[in-house]
Formats: structure tokens, C-alpha cells, sequence
């Protein structure tokens, strides 16, 4: 049994025992709220953990985008991954009743069956990936800290090395400034100490100035980046751009680079969409409050790798190895 309850003010009787009446029932609250709201109100009633049935958005046209939210929380009864029940380093996969596990681009599952490895050398393994994160005032530095938290979610998902992932960012608000080019850092823990260091610009919001300098300077060989490895960016921002945006994310997406946009907050969806690479659902992503942003880190971390599995060609040659031996068996 499930209630979700929408308001916009102050109530004008009191909720707090009926609600506890109603949870001791058995009863599970999410309460959204919406404007000038009286948070306070909105926590009495709702279930614990209160930050996963609490919510907020700034108007009744925004509240649509909550829907996906309730869509996979009363979907998980019989998900054993979305309930935890697993054992699974990386991925897991649900089917009806049971689970399996998996591992993310870039990775092979061991013999185990839960843990996962990182497949080595090549190519197909690089990646040049650049972060432009949005230092805007409007951000507040709360938040701001929260998306460091973001940035250092994602590096933990890579394989840093100069042969295979390296790191770049960007902050920008009325200006831009470069945090470390592609290849300063050559571990996960000196670019997780260098993004934790990162002080807040504040100001306002040039994201097309922004998008400009990934284009002509980021992914330049000054600056660190490889020939023939994938280009990755990973646009951040909270608010709707001071400048125009569609000449350089246009650029940015012809030179081939893979750019994915990531909205929170009072971001604009139609800009997200106009940054964010082909098919467009796969590389945008919003949430209305900063909170939320570690699942969309999750999300992203299954996205950014180069479309080609490196672990593929290792498969494939074990694969064939073994036919090889099965056949010479049958022969004899």
C-alpha cells in the first residue's frame, strides 16, 4: 500500500499523527512537494529514509519528471539487484526469480561468476575523457561538493594509465579555467585528490564559451589528448546557459567527440538535448535535485567507455583457441 501525496503550502490542520498512524499501518508515504512549500510538512509525513520519499520541484510543469523515479521504485519487489540481494562486483542483471552478474565495458568476468577484471593494452581500451563542470553561483556550494562527489564516481569506474583512461577538467561560470589537461594525473587517487581540491568559482553561467574551449583546446595534443583514441566530454550544468551554445556543441559533435549532458536542478532540458550526442536519450540525463546525481553517475559509468568492448578480441581468441583443442580431440 502506497500513498503519494502533492502539495504546495502549509497545511491548516495537523499531519503528523495521522501519518504516523497511517506508516504503522503499513502504509508507505512519498511526499512532493511543490514551490513555496513547508518542507517540514513534507518529512512529518513521509516514510523513512526520508531522502528516498521526500521531493521537491520549483512548479506543477516540473513534477512530470519524477515520474520515472516512482517507475522503478514500486517496479524492484521481485528485482533481487535492486533490493541488494547480490553478490555482484559490478553489473547485475535481474531475471524473473533469479539473477546473474555481469561486468561493465572494459572489464571480463572471472571464473567466479561476481567479480570482474580489467582487460589490458590496446587501443580499444583508451580513452581521453574531459569533464566541464558548471561553477556557477546558482550551484552553492553544497551542491558544488556533491558534484565533485559525481566526478570522482566516475573516475572510479576507469582504468587510468597513460595507455588507457586519462582524465581533464574544466570548470567554467563567467569564465573558463582548466582544473588539470588529459595525462597531468596518472592514477585515480592523484585526480580524485585534484578534484576534491577544487575551489568554486561562482559567478555566472557561460556554457557555450565553455563548450568552445573543449572544442578547441581540451582535446588538443598540447593538452594531452591521443591520436585515435575515443573522445569523451561530460557537460555538467545547473541552469540555462548565458550565451549561445549551438555553434560549439555542434563542433564539438562533428569532430567526432562522444558528449554526454548532464542537467540538475533548473537546467534546461532542450540545451541538454542540443549538447548531448546521437541517439540523444542515451546521452542526456536530468534530475531536479543534486541529491540524485550518484544514479546518474551509475548510469554513466555504463555509457562512457569506447563502443567497442575491449574485451571482446581477448574472447573471441579464447573462444577460438578452444575449438581449436575441441576439434583436434575429435580428429584424433
Amino acid at each position: 500500500q502506497v500513498a503519494i501525496v502533492v502539495t504546495d503550502g502549509r497545511p491548516q490542520d495537523g499531519v503528523q499523527d495521522v501519518s504516523a498512524r497511517a506508516r504503522a499501518a503499513g502504509i508507505e508515504i512519498f511526499a512532493i512537494g511543490v514551490g513555496r512549500v513547508d518542507m517540514g510538512t513534507l518529512r512529518q509525513m513521509a516514510s523513512e529514509p526520508l531522502d528516498e520519499h521526500v521531493d521537491y520541484v520549483e512548479s506543477y510543469s516540473a513534477i512530470e519528471k519524477l515520474t520515472h523515479k516512482f517507475q522503478e521504485a514500486f517496479c524492484v519487489v521481485s528485482d533481487l539487484c535492486a533490493t541488494g540481494d547480490h553478490d555482484c562486483e559490478q553489473v547485475c542483471v535481474s531475471t524473473p526469480g533469479t539473477y546473474r552478474c555481469a561486468c561493465r565495458d572494459g572489464f571480463s568476468l572471472n571464473s567466479d561468476g561476481k567479480t570482474c577484471t580489467a582487460c589490458n593494452g590496446g587501443l580499444g581500451s583508451a580513452l581521453d575523457l574531459v569533464f566541464l563542470i558548471d561553477g556557477s553561483k546558482s550551484v552553492r556550494p553544497e551542491n558544488f561538493e556533491l558534484v565533485k562527489k559525481f566526478i570522482n564516481q566516475i573516475v572510479d569506474s576507469l582504468e587510468v594509465s597513460d595507455r588507457q583512461a586519462q582524465v581533464g577538467l574544466v570548470q567554467y561560470s563567467s569564465s573558463v579555467r582548466q582544473e588539470f589537461p588529459l595525462g597531468q594525473f596518472r592514477s585515480k587517487k592523484d585526480i580524485k585528490a585534484a578534484v576534491k581540491k577544487m575551489s568554486y568559482m561562482e559567478k555566472g553561467t557561460m556554457t557555450g564559451q565553455a563548450l568552445k574551449y573543449l572544442v578547441d583546446s581540451s582535446f588538443s595534443a598540447i593538452n594531452g589528448a591521443r591520436p585515435g583514441v575515443p573522445k569523451v566530454g561530460i557537460v555538467f550544468t545547473d541552469g540555462r546557459s548565458q550565451d549561445y551554445i549551438s555553434d560549439a556543441a555542434k563542433k564539438a559533435k562533428d569532430s567526432g567527440f562522444r558528449m554526454f549532458a548532464v542537467g540538475v536542478g533548473h537546467a534546461v532540458e532542450d540545451e541538454l538535448r542540443e549538447i548531448a550526442s546521437e541517439p540523444v536519450a542515451e546521452h542526456y540525463f536530468y534530475s531536479a535535485d543534486f541529491r540524485t546525481i550518484s544514479k546518474i553517475g551509475k548510469k554513466l559509468q555504463m555509457k562512457i567507455c569506447a563502443e567497442e568492448d575491449p574485451c571482446e578480441c581477448k574472447s573471441i581468441v579464447k573462444f577460438q583457441a578452444r575449438v581449436d583443442e575441441l576439434i583436434n580431440s575429435l580428429q584424433q
